[in-house]
């Protein structure tokens, strides 16, 4: 019930906002559309698969109550009930709101093996997870770009 209300929430302020977007919309986005419609900040992180430095980013330090979305397409993917300090300097959490809503794929970039966290409906880069989160909430660490979500406060 909870996250029936809270995406109900989120998509009631992204409607009044003007930032919907419907799966077939955002999925047959080529990259020159991605760049007209995102920052160059969530282009760069979004698209391109970047990384924002640790602690100079939007939301690694937020304590507000409130949803985070895709920046993207405006789709719910994460809580701050969910959200905790991993010391890491991005914003972490422990699970995403609907794992359907996200898909983990293999990174093999700058000669490491990750395990990259896209929205699903996009293939757009949000970060990585990794298997050192809190223990007795899931081991888990999903470990963000600010660039690519957006905050709503509740």
């Amino acid at each position: 019930m909870k996250k029936v209300v809270l995406s109900t929430i989120a998509l009631c302020i992204l409607m009044i906002a003007g930032l919907q977007g419907s799966y077939a919309q955002t999925k047959k986005k080529s990259d020159a559309e991605w760049k007209k419609s995102l920052t160059p900040n969530q282009y760069y992180i979004l698209v391109e698969r970047g990384t924002e430095p640790p602690y100079k980013n939007a939301y690694w330090n937020n304590h507000e109550k409130g949803v985070y979305v895709s920046a993207a397409t405006g789709e719910v993917l994460f809580t701050s009930d969910d959200k905790y300090d991993s010391h890491t300097g991005w914003p972490s959490f422990v699970k995403p709101v609907d794992p359907s809503k996200i898909q983990i794929i293999k990174d093999t970039s700058y000669g490491m093996v990750r395990d990259e966290v896209v929205e699903k409906s996009t293939g757009l880069h949000l970060g990585h997870v990794f298997d050192d989160g809190p223990a007795d909430r899931g081991g888990k660490r999903y470990c963000l770009n600010s660039g690519a979500l957006k905050f709503i406060k509740q």
